[in-house]
């Protein structure tokens, strides 16, 4: 069965000049503006909540990967980095991780991560999009 999530924005004025506001299914509401977006700042863009989904996808197929290598994680800090140019687009993605992992040498969690990064669904749904694994990196 399928799990639908939903979101919704609403918008005023013109592209430049205008703002609006998008509200996730769970209630949670965010300032988005194409001054943020071209620009950097003031409010949240697209290519943050990307951003977002592309971490917690990644920890998640990471957390998996890892654990059917017989390695369950202790803990998994992941981040994105989505890049946007305007009249170009989203260009690219950019994971990192850091891991506390019992069992394993640094060698074996890059290579896992570096697996993990095309098996994540968000990774997937960004086909078009450049995906990089910037750092994977064991703690402890």
């Amino acid at each position: 069965m399928a799990i639908t999530s939903n979101a919704s924005t609403s918008w005023s004025g013109a592209l430049s000049s205008g703002t609006g506001t998008t509200t996730l299914g769970t209630g949670s509401t965010f300032d988005v503006t194409w001054k943020a977006r071209a620009e950097e700042g003031g409010a949240t863009t697209p290519e943050e909540f990307i951003a977002a989904a592309h971490a917690s996808c990644y920890a998640m197929a990471f957390s998996h990967a890892l654990d059917e290598a017989g390695h369950a994680p202790e803990s998994l800090q992941t981040s994105a980095k989505v890049s946007f140019e305007p009249g170009k687009g989203i260009t690219t993605s950019v994971l990192s991780v850091t891991g506390v992992v019992p069992g394993i040498d640094q060698e074996e969690f890059a290579r896992i991560a570096e697996e993990a990064k095309s098996g994540c669904p968000v990774s997937q749904a960004l086909a078009g999009v450049e995906i990089q694994l910037e750092s994977a990196t064991l703690q402890g």
